[in-house]
């Protein structure tokens, strides 16, 4: 099957267009560098995305027709400057995307050729302890949630000295922040549970699937938590968390899945506000009562 440019001429490849050789990721990047860098020309179209210096022209000239305003060309420094009234009309140039990428780049979790971003600040992570996945393992995983299989497992659990067999029916992966899971079903306990990605010792095959998503409660079950500043706060502190938190009119709500609340309550650090300072604790769950039915579940990580 033959490769077409983006001006429908074939070029006689037989490889399929890379998804990245798309105009619309190529105005995604136009939007993002003049969102963050105010400037653009053509050479790093061409050299991001490998494409001829017309079609980077075409390309910058199909955004300009897009948004009029956001772009004018610098004829002394040969660039495209974002104007003062620069609005991105992209969802790729989020702040949160933008952030995402720089911390991703950071961690070596994602290859700077790979990034929108050009220039790029000093920036550290505060370290963490490696996780080691098996590659095998993840895959195997993927291929049960994608099939809707079982998976029998050899599994090192915190409740035993050893690692045992039993059979899993994955149907999603979560991350609390600091580790990968594996939502299940496990076949032996007759329940959903959280699998830690990182504990799997070894993949013995394929077995016919037990509960599916469908009846996972806690999975399927979403809560809104309610933010707000501590009380014990002074007005002009609270004032400050609210900013913090992007709050409005002094709350902030939350999605959470009854599956994942015990990891989001430890990483707000809302476990044990009764004994935290506010300086130190900064916010509350506000409507903890509304929740603890939720919050008083025992829900297991094996």
């Amino acid at each position: 099957m033959k490769e077409m440019t983006d001006n429908g001429q074939e070029n006689g490849s037989a490889k399929a267009t890379p998804v990245r050789w798309g105009q619309d990721r190529r105005l995604d990047f136009i939007d993002f560098r003049l969102r963050w860098e105010g400037r653009l020309n053509r050479g790093d179209l061409t050299d991001f995305f490998g494409i001829s210096v017309p079609q980077a022209s075409l390309d910058i000239s199909r955004y300009a027709e897009l948004a009029p305003g956001n772009l004018t060309y610098d004829r002394s420094s040969r660039v495209y400057l974002a104007t003062p009234e620069f609005s991105p009309v992209r969802s790729h140039s989020q702040p949160q995307q933008y952030l995402s990428e720089l911390q991703a780049t950071a961690k070596n979790e994602l290859d700077a050729g790979t990034s929108f971003i050009g220039w790029r600040p000093d920036v550290d992570c505060v370290p963490q302890p490696g996780r080691i996945v098996e590659p095998n393992t993840l895959a195997a995983v993927l291929r049960a949630i994608r099939d809707r299989t079982g998976l029998k497992v050899v599994y090192q659990s915190m409740s035993r000295a050893e690692p045992s067999s039993r059979t899993i029916s994955p149907h999603a992966l979560a991350f609390d922040g600091f580790r990968w899971h594996v939502r299940a079903f496990c076949h032996s306990r007759e329940r959903f549970l959280d699998f830690v990605l990182g504990r799997f010792i070894n993949v013995l095959g394929s077995e016919p699937a037990g509960k599916t998503a469908d009846e996972d409660v806690e999975w399927n079950t979403v809560l809104t938590l309610v933010l707000a500043p501590h009380p014990g706060l002074t007005e002009a502190k609270r004032r400050v968390i609210e900013l913090d938190y992007g709050m409005d009119d002094g709350e902030l709500k939350m999605k959470c899945r009854y599956a994942l609340l015990f990891y989001t309550m430890r990483q707000l650090g809302l476990e044990n506000v009764e004994t935290t300072r506010a300086e130190a604790q900064q916010i509350i769950l506000k409507n903890r009562s509304e929740l603890s039915p939720y919050l008083s579940a025992n829900l297991e990580t094996m």
